[in-house]
């Protein structure tokens, strides 16, 4: 008795081509959305699309640029949907092709509760990379206990202890992209005029 199995060559390639169509897609409308953008939120847009494809690239784990751009956005755009919309593009952006993961949502979350951070203290200061860092630990490491750990006090504290090692290279993230952001808009922003 033979067993015949049937592979469809076109299977998976069509899978990938499909995937690869619609990150081309997506990257089109990211074009003709930046057509509407002033010049002040065109650099603005360039300097969060940048800080998100920085994840695309080596680093040592959780020093990434979330919280800064998070902080960023909030704080440098005026038209304030912009602020949620351009960091939440280019993370979807680069998230195409890093994958999303089972805490994706509370990533989001903590990312929109830092913006609107932002957005409230119009500027990024010191202690706000530091409450935007804490924010995004506790609500991150909440999404893990909740979708990894035993929902006891128990699992709660193992959560949270294994996750402090982390803490330290999130924040130096945080703060190093915070200084790029920030001064390196800072000095596009004077040498072009941008109001």
């Amino acid at each position: 008795m033979t067993c015949k199995t049937h592979v469809n060559d076109k299977g998976s390639e069509g899978k990938t081509n499909s995937s690869v169509l619609k990150k081309w897609l997506l990257l089109i409308e990211i074009a003709r959305f930046m057509f509407t953008l002033s010049k002040k939120e065109k650099v603005l847009f360039s300097f969060v699309l940048i800080a998100a494809l920085t994840r695309l690239v080596p680093h040592p784990p959780n020093f990434a640029p979330i919280t800064a751009m998070s902080l960023f956005a909030g704080a440098y755009f005026t038209r304030k949907q912009l602020a949620f919309i351009v960091p939440l593009l280019a993370m979807l952006i680069s998230d195409l092709f890093l994958g999303f993961y089972t805490i994706s949502i509370f990533v989001y979350i903590s990312f929109a509760l830092i913006t609107w951070m932002g957005q409230q203290q119009n500027k990024v200061t010191p202690k706000l990379v530091l409450l935007g860092s804490v924010l995004f630990f506790v609500i991150s490491n909440l999404g893990v206990w909740l979708l990894h750990y035993p929902k006891t006090i128990e699992g709660l504290l193992t959560c949270f202890t294994l996750a402090i090692p982390f803490f330290a290279t999130s924040l130096l993230g945080d703060v190093f992209y915070s200084i790029v952001l920030v001064f390196g808009f800072s000095a596009v922003s004077r040498r072009w005029q941008l109001s």
